[in-house]
């Protein structure tokens, strides 16, 4: 009887674990058990997305108040349309609100950061947010900065 009891305790405590370790990798993953039932969509069009993802987050003042759900070309502008997903707390940004793709850190990942705008009328669901600053990619800048060494140096 006592080994069946370890037995069962020992199964419970496997189980727990599994657990624990399912969630941990959804948290790491960025998806969420639960319903995003309160949000809203609002799409920004970019020039360069160099390295966003979807799932990437969207941030206001360094809090995260969104995500990315899509990323496809709009192919009239030739534009990467990136659509985001954003909370419903935060239905009064302002439509002149600037986006912008940055990075965490020096080579980390790329995500959206919010800037907000001072006009009255407010984004709706489906809105577009219509003033962005696109990627900065280190490669194009080390290319110019090459470029420009090169360029002084013939000059002398």
């Amino acid at each position: 009887m006592q080994n069946r009891t370890l037995e069962i305790g020992v199964g419970l405590f496997l189980m727990a674990g599994l657990l624990a370790l399912l969630l941990l990798a959804l948290r790491v993953s960025g998806l969420s058990v639960g319903s995003a039932a309160d949000t809203y969509r609002v799409y920004a069009y970019f020039d360069n997305i160099a390295g966003l993802t979807v799932r990437a987050k969207v941030t206001m003042a360094g809090v995260t108040i969104g995500k990315v759900t899509a990323i496809d070309l709009d192919r009239d502008n030739y534009l990467g349309r990136v659509t985001m997903e954003l909370e419903g707390r935060v239905d009064n940004l302002p439509e002149d609100s600037t986006a912008s793709i940055l990075t965490a850190g020096l080579l980390g990942e790329k995500y959206i950061g919010i800037s907000v705008g001072g006009e009255e009328a407010v984004l709706k669901d489906g809105g577009t947010i219509h003033d962005t600053q696109s990627a900065l990619v280190l490669e194009d800048l080390i290319g110019k900065f090459l470029l420009n060494s090169v360029n002084k140096d013939e000059a002398n």
